[in-house]
């Protein structure tokens, strides 16, 4: 299989480097690996659909679904207490953590 940098890339399908680093990073561009610190994409690969977001990670979609259905004792329940916790002992209060 051929591959190109993101340079050539870049340059075929006239986008900034940036982009095309952003998107192989987050693994839009099928096929491309890294290997030490360059990019290599397949020289068939094409620019990745407008639209397509990322999907969520697993732990977002484990707080949210916790915080929708009122969840006691989960993640999302501990993670409120520590921040309330700490939120309030910056400004003094005397709350214990329990």
């Amino acid at each position: 299989m051929e591959y190109i940098s993101i340079t050539e890339f870049a340059a075929k399908f006239e986008v900034p480097e940036r982009t095309v680093r952003s998107w192989c990073s987050t693994g839009r561009i099928p096929g491309a690996h890294l290997v030490g610190k360059t990019w290599n994409i397949p020289y068939e690969a094409m620019l990745p659909a407008k639209g397509k977001k990322p999907k969520a990670s697993p732990l977002l979609s484990r707080l949210r679904q916790e915080k929708d259905n009122h969840i006691k004792g989960g993640i999302y329940h501990r993670t409120q207490i520590d921040l309330t916790y700490n939120s309030n002992h910056i400004e003094g209060s005397r709350l214990t953590a329990a």
